[in-house]
């Protein structure tokens, strides 16, 4: 009879457990049902275990009904494509931009401003950074805002210049709302584009892009890319020291703008603020780049040490 006793009281601690965490997850925004820890966020608590233990229930004190909330929890997510749907909406390096400039700004600025000018600011703030990443290049306007370096996916086929295209429309859509660059140029053709460029570089490059899997398939970086740059990239869309920093420096000051400020000059200066600190940290990066590449150069001898290498 102890034994079923037992059973049943584990039985009973663990629905608790679920019929807690039920009640808890109605408190929920639909897209933020992930159990990984540190997602959600309730009004009356800063974390999940938190919330938990403001209902009596703890791993320390009562073990068998916090597993049964966290069973619940993971099932909750495994259902709701809770996980899945944060990777979803941030899959990409300029959801992951919107979402920095949205937590510089703060929803209580936002709320204030409204989402016309909270807009006009992270365009201001964001766009210069995401513009210098190398996914596009908006002074090629004739071609689709193709980057250099890199062909067109609907060139002519057979043809053995791949900047040109057949369907501008659908290049161009692919390119600014899919963030595909196409695929690199062969080495003659691309180096037309990039004087500087060097077989060794590309073939270490092509190495990278074709045959490095990277983190799980989603992030991979090289020293190198095509222009002699280090870069990140998050499924095939590339980061760069310049864009990344012109982000984080944009988001940066304009969220202190926004946040200090009030009154009618608040998006003005919000968004002056955004964009001057975006071309700063674009500025920064570029130094951060000729520093790394002459780093990499290979050292020559000077005149003197030569002369002394002959005798």
């Amino acid at each position: 009879m102890g034994a079923l006793q037992g059973l049943r009281n584990i039985g009973s601690d663990i629905s608790t457990g679920i019929k807690t965490v039920e009640q808890l997850q109605r408190k929920f925004d639909k897209d933020t049902l992930s159990a990984v820890p540190g997602v959600n966020r309730l009004a009356s608590a800063p974390s999940f275990n938190q919330a938990l233990a403001a209902e009596g229930i703890t791993a320390r004190q009562t073990p068998v009904q916090f597993a049964g909330a966290y069973a619940a929890r993971v099932a909750t997510d495994l259902t709701n494509d809770g996980t899945r749907m944060l990777f979803w909406r941030y899959n990409h390096p300029n959801a992951i931009a919107d979402a920095i400039g949205g937590a510089a700004i703060g929803k209580k600025a936002a709320q204030e401003m409204g989402p016309l000018k909270t807009g006009l600011i992270n365009l201001a703030a964001l766009g210069p950074g995401i513009a210098v990443a190398g996914a596009y290049d908006l002074t090629n306007v004739g071609e689709m805002f193709r980057p250099k370096g890199f062909a067109q996916t609907y060139s002519p086929e057979g043809t053995d210049d791949r900047r040109q295209t057949e369907q501008p429309l659908q290049e161009g859509f692919e390119r600014l709302f899919l963030g595909r660059t196409g695929q690199p140029l062969k080495y003659e053709t691309a180096k037309q584009e990039i004087p500087d460029l060097t077989p060794e570089r590309y073939g270490n490059f092509m190495r990278s892009y074709y045959q490095d899997r990277g983190f799980l398939g989603i992030a991979k970086a090289t020293t190198e890319n095509l222009q002699g740059d280090p870069e990140l990239r998050i499924l095939n869309y590339p980061i760069t020291i310049p864009s990344a920093l012109g982000v984080l420096g944009g988001a940066g000051a304009a969220g202190v703008a926004a946040r200090s400020t009030q009154g009618p000059g608040r998006f003005r200066k919000s968004a002056v603020a955004g964009l001057a600190g975006s071309l700063g940290g674009i500025l920064t990066g570029n130094v951060v780049n000729e520093v790394i590449a002459a780093g990499n150069r290979p050292r020559l001898p000077t005149t003197t040490e030569y002369e002394s290498m002959q005798y």
